[in-house]
């Protein structure tokens, strides 16, 4: 596992409410433990709060909104999943600008299970490989990506690195292609 992010700060992109508390929380983890510093970016300043499935779990606190950062501040970008979480998320244009600009900036990515719901939006599957929670093969498939079903895809094809996953369990394998990704 990569482990060497020599203090980057990764954004992690969260609804204020919705967010699969393991798909925040473990990752998270990853960041610190190689090095890295990992921020809470949502739509409202405060507290989010995650979920465990459907249950709410943790609350957790807001570093910035997206109003108030942008892909500059960061060297990358993680998107936990949830159903609630990018399905808000895509109706929020500032969310959506904001994670766009990762992709006009050339800076790495990394989403899991739902979350790739919020890259359609902002027009980042066109051409590119990647993985989610199945339900979002067709939708995937429909903006022009090619949905492949393994526990991540790391895809170079585009103006940056795309890792994507499927679920929690395919976190492991999730978190040390996203380090391997940040520590470029």
């Amino acid at each position: 596992m990569a482990s060497d992010l020599d203090g980057s700060v990764i954004a992690f992109l969260a609804a204020p409410e919705g967010t699969e508390q393991v798909e925040l929380t473990e990752p998270w983890e990853a960041v610190e433990k190689a090095g890295g510093l990992p921020q809470l970016i949502s739509t409202s300043s405060g507290r989010i709060q995650a979920f465990n499935h459907l249950d709410k779990g943790d609350t957790f606190t807001v570093h910035a909104t997206v109003e108030d950062t942008g892909p500059d501040d960061f060297a990358g970008l993680v998107l936990p999943g949830g159903v609630a979480n990018p399905d808000f998320l895509r109706t929020v244009p500032s969310a959506v600008s904001f994670v766009k600009g990762f992709f006009d900036r050339a800076k790495p990515v990394a989403a899991i299970c739902h979350a790739p719901w919020i890259l359609i939006e902002a027009d980042a599957v066109s051409g590119r490989s990647l993985t989610s929670f199945p339900s979002l093969r067709t939708d995937i498939t429909n903006a022009g990506g090619e949905w492949v079903d393994e526990r991540v895809v790391v895809c170079s094809t585009g103006p940056n690195k795309l890792v994507t996953s499927r679920n929690p369990d395919d976190i492991p394998a999730f978190d040390e292609a996203l380090l391997s990704a940040f520590a470029e």
